[in-house]
């Protein structure tokens, strides 16, 4: 089985993975001539942002929660909730794809990889390897693909 991340780029439309990567791309650009504060500031963001992972769990658990309690105080029809959410849930964790998953890339949710692939190419231009040759934007992305 894959991991996480390749499955959700995969079942991704590649006009999305494409604006993704080209967004964390301009956003590595921009911190080109930044302080190594301001990127270590950049770095921590990224280590706070939200993975498509968390946020499909996040929704899903809250999404069956409500059902729950509202069956328990009001009607048994609440359940429904439940019963939608958590077979989305199960089809993502088997095949990595749910009905929730598309309008999340679309709205730019990224996957825990490329948050990390973004934060490593900002440690690149912080000069964490010096051992790499050019800390420029673009050999700072093209480490990251690696």
């Amino acid at each position: 089985m894959a991991e996480t991340p390749d499955r959700i780029r995969a079942h991704t439309a590649p006009d999305i993975n494409r604006r993704i990567d080209q967004e964390a791309a301009a956003r590595v650009r921009q911190y080109a001539g930044a302080t190594p504060e301001e990127i270590t500031h950049r770095i921590g963001e990224l280590d706070r942002e939200w993975d498509i992972e968390r946020v499909l769990e996040t929704n899903a658990s809250t999404l069956a929660l409500v059902g729950v309690v509202g069956a328990l105080m009001s009607s048994r029809r609440w359940l429904i909730l439940p019963g939608i959410v958590l077979p989305f849930l199960l089809l993502h964790a088997v095949q990595g794809w749910c009905p929730p998953l598309p309008v999340l890339r679309r709205l730019g949710v990224r996957s825990r990889k490329e948050i990390d692939r973004e934060k490593y190419a900002l440690k690149v231009l912080r000069g964490d390897f010096r051992e790499r040759d050019g800390d420029t934007p673009q050999a700072a992305i093209e480490a990251a693909g690696s």
